[in-house]
């Protein structure tokens, strides 16, 4: 295995620092466009917020009741109860 530069260090170390608000702001970005979205983008989107929930710790039941429920407004507001927490 190659050896990292102090440069690639130091952004893996940043990346690992910071992927709880990477993936708070990327689950953010998706509540808009489940907004906008219908149909096989929606089902998409939905399956990409998945993941982004399970990142920040979201219980599987949650997570599996507001895909159910298919409201944008239910998880814009749990993101920003998490959003809360992280600051």
């Amino acid at each position: 295995m190659t050896d990292r530069s102090k440069f690639q260090q130091r952004a893996i170390k940043n990346y690992y620092e910071n992927r709880d608000a990477i993936a708070l702001q990327r689950a953010q970005e998706l509540v808009t466009e489940l907004y906008l979205s219908e149909g096989k983008g929606r089902q998409r989107h939905w399956k990409n917020l998945r993941g982004h929930l399970e990142k920040l710790g979201v219980a599987p039941t949650t997570i599996a009741h507001l895909e159910e429920k298919d409201d944008p407004e239910l998880v814009a507001s749990l993101i920003t109860k998490l959003s809360s927490k992280m600051d």
